[in-house]
């Protein structure tokens, strides 16, 4: 089955409850995670979720409403909990690994061993609810690319178990610091980044951020439970990302009395100075002379550091220069373990199409440690990018 791409917009920050409610407003499956959550080995609570509005804007609310005193627990104690539940192993692995992620962060802001943080607010049923929610409902809806907007977060200081405490929160802020989260803090009083959100937004970030040129499939709004100066709501898309466009400039040159050792000084130069492509293509010239087109595609604040570079180590007296619009496929590089080590991918992707292209330099370097032959190591890599994503 073909996977889905899912944007996250959390201009609102993030939080368990918000993207329990988006995914579900997104269309998952509400009567199977009932049956999923009423096999929780856990009592004394009930899930209610339903249309609301938050600013006028109409989204969903995801509530867990506990009924009596829980117990703190332990991250095995959480482990135990998901143990034996009737969901695919990717939905409790999925949920286990936030688990691990958020015991992680509040034993690194405590200072003390893993096994020994009591997980007070994280081990509250509401929390167990929206961790195993959230990996459900992003499961259910078949997501396998996920990008986020930028998260913003608040600023001032948040009342909980340990007291009083700065925005964001030690174990938010050890999430974002350990994996990487595009956090921007904005002129807004409280906490919009919860540690479950936080621990959510990790697993889902793959280092893609913003919307890229798409059509937006069907949209999802989780609401917060907050009320801000701004809608405090969550939105979920599933998208279809298109080829992009983009405008760059060409800049050419005619050489008829250049070295071959020069010119090919000149693309190494042009290749240190950022460009997106550089090249020589073989040419007649005025009288009959062979020489060369250069022809460099670069970005428009690029074009000083390309003249500077082809008036320096070439003998042109002149370079002329256009734009140009280009259609380009949506495209991010993805490490991949191999049993010579890590190596990148460039993944191409229109549409539900997806194209695998290992990167040179990692494939050169495996076949001269390995003693392998080219081709075989860049088809191993293929395989085992398109078996990631199958």
């Amino acid at each position: 089955m073909n996977k889905n791409c899912l944007y996250l917009e959390c201009y609102s920050g993030i939080s368990g409850d918000m993207t329990a409610a988006a995914l579900l407003d997104l269309g998952a499956d509400a009567a199977g995670l009932t049956r999923l959550l009423s096999s929780l080995p856990v009592d004394g609570f009930r899930v209610v979720h339903g249309k609301t509005k938050k600013q006028g804007i109409a989204a969903r609310d995801f509530d867990v409403l506990v009924e009596k005193d829980q117990p703190h627990r332990h991250l095995a104690d959480l482990l135990a909990l998901l143990d034996g539940l009737p969901a695919e192993p990717e939905v409790l692995e999925m949920a286990g690994e936030m688990f691990r992620r958020l015991g992680e962060a509040e034993a690194k802001a405590h200072g003390i061993p893993l096994e020994e943080v009591h997980f007070h607010e994280v081990g509250a049923v509401d929390s167990i609810v929206d961790v195993l929610t959230a990996a459900y409902c992003f499961h259910q809806l078949h997501i396998g690319e996920v990008i986020l907007s930028p998260i913003y977060e608040g600023q001032g200081h948040v009342k909980c178990a340990h007291g009083l405490l700065p925005v964001p929160v030690p174990a938010v802020r050890n999430l974002a610091e350990a994996y990487g989260l595009p956090v921007s803090i904005q002129n807004v009083e409280g906490e919009m980044v919860t540690p479950t959100g936080a621990a959510i937004a990790s697993l889902l970030w793959q280092g893609r951020i913003g919307l890229p040129p798409c059509r937006i499939l069907k949209t999802g709004i989780g609401a917060g439970k907050k009320d801000f100066p701004h809608a405090n709501v969550l939105r979920a898309s599933l998208i279809e990302p298109l080829a992009a466009r983009e405008d760059v400039w060409v800049l050419e040159t005619n050489l008829d009395d250049c070295s071959g050792e020069a010119m090919g000084y000149t693309l190494e130069k042009l290749g240190q100075a950022g460009v997106r492509d550089a090249f020589f293509t073989p040419v007649f010239m005025k009288k009959n002379r062979p020489g060369v087109l250069l022809t460099v595609v670069c970005d428009r604040e690029k074009i000083p550091d390309v003249e500077r570079v082809v008036f320096t180590h070439t003998t042109t007296i002149g370079i002329r220069r256009y734009p140009v619009e280009r259609s380009c496929l949506d495209r991010t590089i993805k490490k991949l373990e191999t049993p010579w080590g890590t190596a990148r991918v460039k993944q191409c992707r229109a549409g539900d199409k997806t194209w695998n292209y290992p990167e040179y330099e990692d494939v050169r370097r495996i076949c001269d440690e390995s003693g392998e032959n080219f081709g075989g190591i860049y088809r191993l890599i293929q395989n085992l990018a398109e078996e990631e994503r199958s």
